[in-house]
């Protein structure tokens, strides 16, 4: 007996200590903890409190930008000046710009699914002018639609927007001549000369019919968030028709609501799985108004349990007023490439694309212009064939002449082609799965030899997200990595070289030293297969907590797509992840993903 409460005692004295170890003093903790609750929702994240929206003016001598005076989500349209450096806000709103407090429930439903939490400004566009010294922006807020010549210190208010009647989406079109929008459910155009709007599409609609959106299922899981495609010549505009009437309203209540009313509940068509989803049309008017085209083609409108033409995943113009449209099955296994007469509606297949486990969406479908012989009006499509998302060329008719890159790396998106000189641009995987860089490649390769390594144009071993000029001679270069915050540079196309650095923050910052964030550790896993599985390890300081073994959190992504793990500042940021780890939790990501 005595021998048996010794061992009790012991087991005892052996779970204080863990208890102990696990749950230090809150005196110790908080001595050396600089992490807060409110650190872990507060955004934007640390570092990341930079430009976005990045463009360059038609003549390459002006760059547009997003940002933020003090750091916050309030943001301006600011300009940078090429030739003098002179940096300057070009659009302050009027009216303070987004604010949730402003917003219609359609645009917050959209924001939610696009996961823009950004106010102030939160797009803008390039109005198309024929004159080198005139530089115009269309600015949309909840107030109305805004036109800011650059010249100019005050915006024009074009068009009102109210919250029971807003103005969703608008664009402007190419020619800069007219702006299209969704008004009641319906598309517009305003005439941008003469300030008279025109109604195109008409009938009885409302919210279970909608002319010119994108359903919940196409921006929340397709990530496409337009309704409707001006023409290249700006002469017509393809639109969706979203008919959700068969969908069963699925009600929301609000928590800390006393009674049932508006304020208290939310009622939306909701498509469940193994159910109906919304019936889609693609249609095609004249943008000086007039008759409908309708072309060959009901998504979701035969029985649900077939659905070999489900979704409309993508749309978009060729050259000659061809359209095209993505179209991808329910089980997200076949997606057909469909072009279309726009005069009688009739269809032809150009490409299929097919994969036994998962067609991964994506925005590689390049389409070239008229330069005669072989490869006249033919595009860029990027497949998964070889197990690696990589581009080929094809004809005009769908017919593949052969793969533009090939290996074991994945081609993560075409950032631009020069025709002229036989070149495409894209990021991509080459130098290893957890960094994009930008790469050059011939557009027309000699198929009768082995391609040519593609030839890296990047600097710096991390993420690349890059924006080119439309002379193709400059790119900006928005880079970050795990040990480096996100800068902004402008760089040579020819050699990546730099140019001037347009935003640059280094890693002690005030707020940057207050966390004292260590970044996480990449580890590599084998699968059983022999696939490699990345995972970042945010380990407990060994000072503070002693040796392992520690309380564990483990988080997992497993879908298609996305790369969870990667050598990226969002990673280091990780402000759940940091936070727990000053507390002496060890924490676990790992993607288990699919391409």
């Amino acid at each position: 007996m005595q021998a048996i409460d010794d061992e009790k005692k012991k087991k005892n004295i052996k779970r204080q200590k863990t208890t102990i170890n696990s749950e230090m003093d809150d005196s110790t903790i908080e001595s050396t903890v600089n992490i807060s609750i409110e650190d872990i929702v507060k955004s934007p994240l640390p570092g990341y409190s930079i430009p976005s929206s990045i463009t360059f003016s038609s003549d390459d001598s002006l760059i547009l930008y997003l940002s933020s005076s003090d750091g916050t989500l309030n943001r301006k349209v600011f300009s940078f000046d090429l030739l003098n450096s002179k940096k300057q806000v070009v659009f302050n709103p009027p009216d303070g710009g987004f604010d949730e407090t402003k917003l219609s429930v359609e645009e917050k439903l959209r924001r939610e699914r696009s996961r823009e939490l950004g106010l102030g400004v939160t797009k803008y566009e390039w109005i198309k002018s024929f004159s080198s010294t005139q530089k115009k922006i269309m600015v949309p807020l909840p107030s109305g639609v805004y036109i800011q010549d650059l010249i100019c210190s005050q915006p024009e208010f074009k068009l009102p927007s109210t919250s029971s009647s807003p103005i969703i989406e608008p664009h402007v079109s190419p020619d800069g001549s007219m702006l299209a929008y969704v008004r009641d459910y319906n598309l517009h155009v305003l005439n941008l000369s003469d300030g008279e709007p025109k109604q195109l599409t008409f009938g009885d609609t409302g919210k279970t019919m909608t002319h010119g959106l994108a359903e919940y299922i196409a921006q929340e899981e397709m990530d496409r968030k337009n309704g409707f495609w001006w023409s290249p010549d700006s002469k017509y505009i393809a639109f969706a028709q979203v008919d959700s009437s068969h969908i069963p309203l699925y009600r929301i209540m609000h928590q800390g609501k006393s009674s049932v009313c508006s304020d208290a509940q939310e009622d939306h068509a909701y498509p469940f799985a193994g159910t109906s989803n919304v019936k889609v049309k693609l249609g095609v008017v004249s943008s000086s108004g007039g008759p409908i085209t309708w072309m060959d083609l009901l998504c979701a409108g035969k029985d649900h349990t077939s659905g070999d033409e489900e979704y409309l995943a993508r749309v978009c113009w060729m050259p000659g007023n061809v359209l095209a449209a993505q179209v991808l099955s329910r089980s997200h296994m076949n997606l057909k490439i469909l072009k279309f007469d726009i005069n009688t509606g009739k269809r032809e297949t150009l490409l299929l694309e097919e994969n036994g486990v998962w067609v991964n969406l994506h925005d590689c479908f390049t389409p070239l212009g008229d330069r005669g012989g072989m490869f006249s009006e033919g595009f860029i499509w990027a497949s998964e064939r070889t197990g690696f998302r990589h581009l080929y060329l094809h004809d005009k008719n769908g017919v593949c002449l052969g793969p533009i890159t090939e290996g074991e790396w994945m081609v993560e998106q075409v950032c631009g082609v020069n025709e002229t000189a036989g070149l495409v641009y894209f990021t991509g995987t080459v130098d290893g799965p957890l960094e994009y860089n930008l790469y050059c490649t011939s557009l027309f390769p000699d198929w009768n030899q082995c391609l040519q390594a593609p030839r890296r144009l990047t600097q710096n071993k991390g993420r690349h997200a890059v924006v080119l000029d439309h002379q193709m001679q400059m790119f900006i270069d928005s880079y970050d990595s795990l040990t480096s915050p996100p800068t902004v540079s402008l760089r040579s196309l020819h050699d990546g070289s730099l140019i001037k650095i347009l935003y640059d923050q280094p890693n002690t910052m005030p707020q940057l030293q207050r966390f004292e964030l260590v970044p996480p550790e990449i580890v590599e896993i084998p699968a059983n297969d022999g696939t490699i599985l990345y995972g970042a390890l945010y380990r407990p300081d060994v000072k503070l907590f002693g040796p392992p073994p520690y309380q564990t959190c483990v988080s997992v992504y497993g879908g298609p797509g996305f790369q969870y793990v990667c050598d990226s500042w969002r990673n280091t940021v990780d402000m759940r992840a940091q936070y727990l780890r000053s507390k002496g939790i060890l924490v676990w990501k790992v993607s288990i993903i699919f391409f």
